[in-house]
């Protein structure tokens, strides 16, 4: 049995309005990097023999911030990757709206199964970061995994026995952790969107 600290990355700059920004790079703000700095602490008492982040950098840098002072390098994974959104990338809800009539409404009737023009679904998304998440649950020991809002609710809902219709029910607040025991095909939920706190009571004896 591997056990997985999935966290999300720390915050990064709100656009107003809001937009869709999926793989968009953003960096971290000064705020999001200290959201990461605050994990050090509860996380102090675990090794991990692994700490595996996606390729972006909100991610990678948050990762990295977690991580300071052990001699653990971070590897990235391009399948942990927020969902691509293709052509909606960087518009505002309106602006799709106005440039695709109907496919935001289409969206909401199948979260599942929608890909945006040159996107993906929640469907593939689940697919590639459920493959990842099982490889590095084969590891013995404890993994650390960072990754996006998007991804560990599709992973979670993997775990839980949940459709993706239902992902935007959980809770992925900014550089939160989940905690996940995997074996094979069991998956068991520990943790879900826990804050940092001091001290910190982990699974297990």
């Amino acid at each position: 049995m591997g056990t997985i600290y999935l966290m999300r990355h720390g915050a990064i700059i709100q656009q107003k309005p809001r937009r869709f920004i999926g793989q968009t790079d953003f960096p971290l703000t000064e705020a999001g990097r200290a959201q990461a700095k605050l994990w050090r602490e509860p996380l102090a008492g675990v090794e991990f023999a692994v700490a595996v982040s996606s390729d972006l950098s909100r991610c990678l840098e948050t990762a990295a911030l977690v991580l300071a002072g052990r001699e653990l390098a971070v590897r990235p994974e391009p399948r942990l990757r927020e969902i691509n959104l293709g052509s909606w990338e960087g518009l505002t809800v309106d602006a799709v709206r106005e440039r695709f009539p109907g496919a935001y409404e289409r969206r909401g009737t199948d979260l599942t199964g929608f890909c945006p023009e040159g996107g993906e679904s929640f469907a593939d998304v689940q697919g590639r970061a459920v493959a990842a998440i099982s490889e590095l649950a084969a590891i013995p020991g404890n993994v650390l995994v960072v990754a996006h809002g998007g991804v560990n609710r599709t992973v979670l809902c993997h775990a839980l026995g949940l459709d993706l219709t239902r992902l935007f029910r959980l809770g992925q607040d900014y550089c939160r952790l989940n905690i996940l025991d995997v074996a094979g095909d069991a998956w068991r939920v520990d943790a879900v969107n826990a804050a940092p706190v001091v001290p910190w009571r982990f699974p297990g004896p």
